[in-house]
């Protein structure tokens, strides 16, 4: 067995900020390097594993993917991610770089500290932890906020709550990074881009390398990997707002999400399909979907990438042949939406 560790990149970031886009980049600019990926899905429909999966690239088998969808990464380490992690180091093909892509829903620490289990320390280190932020959502004030501001809202009504999980979240991925890709950039102006570049810094305290990044200037392998990091022993200097509120060991869960699948036919009018989204998504405040349609009339199937009121949409491959017509989108949002009167929506948009 080769002694040298093998360096893991986890990239992080909130819902449709553009992981997955990064990913495949990655993967197109890897030069022969053999990549192994780990694929963290919030939800039972594995969107992100079968869009890479898809991507045909020789650096990167469907056998060296690999899929966790039964749960957000940080809460289940011990039983999932360690025991993927030991087949992926016996396995033939030994990796020489691992990518870890997590859920949008997922704290880093958990699962940077996983890589000082002793299964794992004596093989592997982290090479370092890139958090995607959507530019776009940033400038729009969604995840930037004023501390003293809320404070002083809280001391004049000690009845609201302006604790937000999202923000926590935002600033938790923050914390643990070691380069910030700032996403979307071709989305904004200047003057936003220099409101975002000021707004995700002053979410840490670590002075952290940011990068701009856009549909045009996606960064590839040469700056992806290789940081050398070994964020593992700093893990410390990073903890979440989870870590240090509750110290007494209190379990991490999502209960402030939802998630769920919803399966239609063949969709009749692809143009209408993104309008008849963005409408739901807006009446429902949907945090998140993403999925596959198949569109009446077309021999390839359609991929649905939405995160607040922006849609993409593009054919990825043909359906295989046996392969059922279907589609299916994964739809997130927060514990209190109206799952079933979504759930009815999107399966109307879906004819």
């Amino acid at each position: 067995m080769n002694s040298e560790k093998i360096p893991a990149t986890v990239i992080t970031g909130f819902l449709g900020a553009g992981k997955t886009t990064l990913v495949r980049n990655l993967l197109a600019t890897a030069n022969g390097k053999r990549i192994a990926l780990i694929i963290n899905e919030f939800g039972d429909l594995g969107v992100d594993g079968d869009v890479l999966a898809g991507c045909g690239d020789e650096t990167c088998t469907e056998d060296d993917i690999v899929e966790l969808t039964n749960g957000c990464i940080c809460c289940t380490v011990a039983d999932d991610f360690v025991p993927t992690m030991t087949k992926l180091l016996n396995s033939d093909r030994r990796p020489d770089h691992i990518v870890i892509e997590t859920s949008g829903l997922a704290l880093p620490q958990p699962l940077v500290n996983a890589f000082n289990w002793p299964e794992i320390r004596e093989q592997v280190t982290v090479d370092g932890v890139v958090t995607v932020v959507d530019s776009a959502a940033v400038a729009d004030g969604k995840f930037a906020h004023d501390h003293h501001a809320v404070d002083a809202q809280r001391q004049a009504d000690e009845n609201l709550d302006h604790e937000s999980p999202l923000e926590e979240l935002f600033e938790d991925q923050i914390t643990c990074a070691d380069m910030i890709i700032l996403n979307k950039s071709d989305l904004v102006n200047e003057a936003q881009m220099a409101g975002v570049e000021h707004d995700v810094r002053h979410s840490t305290q670590k002075r952290v390398k940011m990068i701009r990044a856009g549909k045009d200037n996606a960064p590839g392998a040469d700056i992806l990997l290789g940081l050398g990091v070994g964020t593992e022993a700093d893990i410390e200097n990073r903890k979440s707002h989870h870590e240090l509120h509750h110290a007494d060991g209190h379990e991490h869960d999502h209960d402030d999400f939802e998630s769920f699948v919803v399966e239609g036919g063949e969709v009749s009018d692809m143009t209408a399909l993104p309008q008849k989204l963005v409408d739901i998504i807006e009446k429902h405040d949907v945090l998140r979907l993403k999925g596959f349609c198949a569109v009446k009339d077309r021999d390839m199937r359609l991929v649905v990438q939405a995160v607040g009121n922006r849609i993409d949409t593009y054919f990825d491959r043909d359906w295989n042949e046996g392969e059922a017509r279907v589609s299916r989108l994964v739809v997130i949002g927060l514990h209190d939406f109206d799952e079933n009167g979504v759930k009815d929506e999107v399966a109307a948009a879906l004819t």
